[in-house]
């Protein structure tokens, strides 16, 4: 069973820092490559970041960009997503995942965990 567990997330001010963590199982994780996905209130699904399997190439959507970083621990089966210089805008329910693809304007993932809620508050 393809098992996505997140942790780490929390309320903090802007300009705050958080560390999400991402334990996974039940699948081949270090032949995967892996996203960070968010979802706001009321809004979609939102591509955050992707780490290929050897965690040697990155890509991040335009607001993430120099201040989010991904990375990954393959002896460990966790993918991580550092948050830094936190908005009010990055307020939203961010989930680890795998099987991502952009279709008809959707984001949508093969799989993912159940979420870990960052708020940000001014």
């Amino acid at each position: 069973e393809v098992q996505l567990v997140e942790s780490g997330g929390g309320s903090v001010q802007t300009a705050g820092s958080l560390r999400l963590s991402c334990a996974v199982s039940g699948f081949a994780f270090s032949d995967s490559i892996m996203f960070w996905v968010r979802q706001a209130p009321g809004k979609g699904l939102e591509w955050v970041a992707t780490i290929t399997d050897d965690g040697e190439t990155t890509g991040y959507e335009d607001y993430a960009k120099g201040r989010f970083t991904i990375s990954r621990d393959n002896a460990k089966n966790t993918v991580y997503l550092q948050l830094n210089n936190l908005k009010t805008d990055d307020t939203a329910m961010y989930y680890c995942a795998k099987d991502c693809y952009l279709a008809g304007g959707t984001y949508n993932c093969g799989a993912r965990g159940r979420g870990t809620q960052v708020t940000v508050s001014s």
